[in-house]
């Protein structure tokens, strides 16, 4: 099914032309490992036609992952938070110790369940022309457009066959979502599924889609942590916070729309690094987010983990000072920003009264700062009216710290969507 604003053949050729020297080159950089001085790149993408339709962070390098192996091709499903007449593929090889040789890759939109590609919807991807890219350790590299009509919603289904794989895989852990591997070599053209016998849980060297839709009015990234990555909502179903806010956005009128990039990472905090939960939030923020295609608004729900986890920040001013640092690179690109307040965690393993009451004093800062363009609060939507230190029994998953389904649903309905 094409996007709401049909285009004969004709049409889209001619759109994705308008595009083409502005955003089809390979864009090859090494990953940011600190907060640059100065912006790299101009505040906003206006004007180029590319709209952010997913993300994934990179948050880790994995060596011999399942279906990641020499001779091997992955094919991988995303889901779409915007729709348009092309898309337009980026990779990383962000933690690889050497160059990452991408020997075919594809994008079809995805038929219902499992690895099986829609008919007449496989695309060849080209990288300055070329069927093949090597991605040198560190950098990433971005596809040139594929003229594929896409919906909001649609799965993607994003395939690559790597003939070697010599170094840790960038990957992003919590993907909750099942992707395929075909063991037997060549296998990114194939429209059947019948090859893709294994499966995986994380997301490889996948970072993002950009759509091709003028008319929509730019990107929106969540930077977050596992309760923006969606822990424990339901696999496959697509439940995490951001999904929900995707698709209220898409009930608005075109020119109001926004693409929905996810940027959470399990674990992250905003100021010290965490193994697989990825680099701080301050560090990743240049490639994680301003990087992204068109970025108009952020979202940041950080902070939780700068609390809970071992080293535990107590001082609130630590956190909040984070805060101001996110908010003034984010404006000097002319980027919204709106602050999220925590969540609640009574119960969860480490709860103490040290502990929430620096939670208590963060939100009262987001509350009552400046800073920010818009606050959303998260805490006064999903705690306990009858115990307001504590998720709401009918939002909790289980273990106290992260939402349900039903509690990331209420955290998406609790945005005013006329702030963004």
């Amino acid at each position: 099914m094409p996007n709401t604003r049909r285009r004969g053949p004709a049409g889209v050729r001619v759109l994705v032309a308008a595009v083409l020297g502005l955003a089809s080159a390979v864009a090859v950089a090494p990953a940011a490992v600190a907060a640059p001085a100065v912006p790299p790149r101009p505040a906003a993408h206006a004007g180029q036609g590319w709209v952010g339709a997913w993300e994934a962070s990179p948050a880790v390098g994995l060596s011999s992952p399942a279906g990641a192996q020499s001779g091997s091709s992955i094919r991988q499903v995303v889901h779409l938070s915007a729709g348009g007449a092309a898309v337009r593929i980026r990779l990383s090889n962000r933690f690889g110790t050497a160059p990452l040789t991408l020997g075919h890759v594809t994008v079809a939109v995805r038929a219902a369940d499992g690895a099986q590609a829609v008919s007449g919807t496989l695309r060849e991807v080209t990288f300055h022309g070329a069927p093949s890219a090597t991605v040198p350790a560190g950098a990433d590299v971005t596809a040139d457009p594929a003229v594929l009509p896409v919906r909001p919603g649609a799965d993607l289904l994003v395939t690559a066959y790597l003939p070697v794989v010599s170094g840790p895989v960038t990957t992003h852990p919590l993907a909750q979502q099942t992707s395929y591997y075909a063991p037997g070599g060549d296998h990114a053209g194939d429209v059947s599924g019948d090859a893709y016998t294994g499966t995986f849980g994380r997301w490889y060297y996948l970072t993002g889609v950009d759509v091709c839709d003028p008319p929509m009015r730019g990107s929106l990234v969540t930077l977050g942590d596992s309760i923006t990555d969606g822990a424990d909502s339901t696999a496959g179903a697509n439940h995490r916070w951001p999904d929900y806010l995707a698709r209220r956005i898409q009930t608005l009128p075109l020119s109001r729309r926004l693409g929905v990039l996810n940027a959470g990472i399990s674990g992250n905090r905003l100021l010290l690094d965490g193994g697989s939960y990825g680099v701080n939030a301050l560090a990743r923020f240049d490639e994680d987010v301003l990087s992204r295609a068109d970025v108009r608004t952020i979202i940041v729900l950080e902070g939780i983990n700068d609390i809970q986890q071992s080293p535990h920040q107590t001082d609130p001013a630590k956190i909040t000072s984070a805060y101001e640092t996110i908010a003034a690179r984010a404006h000097a690109r002319g980027i919204k920003v709106i602050g999220a307040t925590l969540t609640p965690f009574k119960g969860w393993s480490v709860y103490d009264d040290t502990l929430e009451a620096t939670r208590e004093a963060v939100n009262a800062y987001i509350r009552s700062s400046r800073i920010f363009d818009a606050v959303i609060d998260f805490d006064a939507a999903t705690r306990d009216p009858a115990d307001p230190l504590a998720l709401s029994p009918a939002y909790d998953s289980g273990d106290h710290l992260h939402p349900n389904d039903a509690g990331y649903q209420a955290m998406a309905a609790a945005i005013d969507l006329t702030r963004l």
